[in-house]
């Protein structure tokens, strides 16, 4: 069985995979068709969502893909309105998709009980989550957000992320993040090549050694659209993504992820499907 994840209000027992729906109050994020634009066209969206059959959403207010900083008041003035309305509307648990220490702790009060950060974990994110229980997503990535660079070449990527995962691991055990509060996010198309992704994807059940739940966000990826044109530079745009989307959730469901960042209700149907298949005889998947 999977381990626990802790948030700021409830703690999910992942006995089967998690479905997150991805609500972004953006108007650049890489996939046209999650742009809410608005808080208002958020919270529409992110109820749509929930009435699909997400049982969490993860609402961020600043695209991951490069560009320039954006002040936290102006990121907290699209994502705080949003949470505000969404825990007003539904039940699922919510997550701050941030790197914003500032932005997170508003967040929190707002409603989020995670906070989805893709900087890293930097000191003042752990000081957060150890002073409000909240739940954390750690992810790999080897510089600032937001930043173009080459990906690096490693030896073995699932080697590289188990050391990395672990030194994180222990610096935020020793602030005082509890273990339950954490879950992995191994950073697909950040900082790893196409290879690497691929490898780490195939390898995902490795990860698991280290004892936390695997939140695995590859929807509509980049590498995905690489994999599908065969060159990175004529990868197949984000819009185009939806199947390959399904067939890499429904296989990083059977290779172990326990929490699936996603878009789309096709690959929330993946993952469903990839996730009873997979279940010992006699357990409850529905």
């Amino acid at each position: 069985m999977s381990p626990a994840w802790r948030l700021a209000d409830r703690t999910l027992e992942l006995e089967r995979p998690l479905g997150v729906g991805i609500v972004n109050v953006t108007a650049d994020s890489m996939f046209e068709g999650a742009r809410s634009e608005t808080p208002e066209r958020a919270v529409e969206d992110g109820v749509r969502l929930a009435e699909a059959g997400f049982e969490m959403l993860d609402v961020g207010a600043v695209a991951a893909r490069s560009g320039p900083p954006l002040p936290a008041r102006e990121e907290a003035g699209k994502l705080i309105p949003a949470l505000d309305g969404l825990t007003a509307r539904t039940d699922v648990p919510l997550s701050a998709d941030t790197f914003s220490g500032e932005v997170a702790r508003a967040a929190l009060a707002a409603g989020a009980v995670a906070i989805n950060d893709i900087g890293g974990g930097p000191e003042e994110m752990f000081d957060l989550a150890a002073e409000t229980g909240c739940g954390l997503v750690l992810m790999h990535i080897e510089g600032a957000p937001r930043e173009d660079r080459e990906p690096r070449r490693y030896d073995d990527p699932v080697d590289h992320l188990k050391a990395w995962f672990s030194v994180r691991l222990e610096s935020a055990a020793k602030i005082g993040v509890e273990e339950e509060q954490i879950a992995l996010d191994p950073g697909l198309d950040f900082d790893l090549s196409v290879a690497d992704d691929l490898e780490v994807l195939r390898r995902l059940g490795e990860l698991k050694e280290l004892g936390r739940p695997l939140y695995v966000s590859l929807s509509r990826k980049d590498f995905l659209g690489a994999v599908l044109a065969g060159s990175w530079e004529d990868r197949v745009p984000a819009s185009e993504r939806e199947w390959a989307t399904a067939a890499a959730v429904a296989l990083a469901v059977t290779a172990g992820a326990d929490v699936l960042r996603l878009h789309d209700a096709s690959a929330l149907q993946a993952m469903k499907i990839a996730a009873a298949i997979e279940a010992p005889k006699g357990v409850e998947v529905g």
